[in-house]
């Protein structure tokens, strides 16, 4: 039987951990980054090699963020409290755009919705409904989730949408979903869910100012192609 070179046994020079500390997280690989998070591999491949067969497996990065529990248990070396640690990981990593008190991102435009949902919603399996809860400086006071399923008039009542806006008291809110299919082009439906929205906040007196789709890596706002 072969053995695998222990990471202990490798040069300084080419220890994840020492790297990190020397040069920084963003010298690593995304493989090293998750060794350093393993901390042991098998007899056969140290916690590198490990890491690697598990990233290439998962076909890179979105794979990482998107497999189950189960998916990540399947390589060999990787058993549920490794695969928990990942998933650990990536939630980190999700939470790291999430709004608190003290940092209330300011929306000027959908590319400004984009940016604070993208980490997000590019990588969700299904379709997820977001509410910003808006200030009256266009501030994000919350963001709440409405409703996760494909967007339809039947699924998405205005009743759901502006109960959370009236909760926290909404100048104006703006609506964001995913697309899984990567693809952000407004379906009928969006776009005649979006229009009994925009005619419900008209009564409520909260504006709907934009319903913005995110795909990967791109987005598109109904607002701007004149769709409400």
């Amino acid at each position: 039987m072969s053995y695998a070179l222990r990471i202990a046994d490798m040069l300084p020079d080419d220890r994840p951990r020492e790297r990190l500390e020397r040069s920084g997280p963003e010298s690593l690989t995304t493989p090293e980054l998750l060794a350093i998070l393993f901390r042991t591999g098998t007899a056969k491949r140290n916690a590198v090699q490990v890491a690697e067969e598990l990233f290439k497996s998962l076909g890179g990065l979105s794979g990482l963020v998107t497999a189950s529990l189960e998916e990540l248990s399947t390589v060999d070396g990787i058993g549920r409290v490794k695969a928990i640690e990942v998933k650990a990981a990536v939630e980190l990593g999700k939470r790291l755009g999430a709004i608190t008190d003290e940092a209330k991102p300011l929306i000027r435009s959908p590319d400004d919705v984009a940016k604070l949902m993208m980490a997000d919603l590019r990588y969700e399996t299904k379709e997820h409904l977001y509410a910003l809860i808006l200030d009256a400086r266009n501030q994000v006071r919350q963001r709440r989730v409405i409703s996760t399923g494909t967007l339809t008039e039947s699924l998405v009542h205005p009743r759901e949408v502006y109960k959370e806006a009236i909760r926290f008291s909404a100048a104006s809110i703006v609506l964001v979903h995913n697309h899984p299919s990567g693809d952000p082009t407004p379906s009928p439906e969006d776009v005649a869910t979006t229009k009994r929205l925009l005619e419900a906040g008209k009564i409520l007196g909260i504006d709907l100012l934009d319903h913005v789709i995110i795909g990967d890596g791109r987005w598109s706002s109904l607002k701007e192609r004149g769709l409400m």
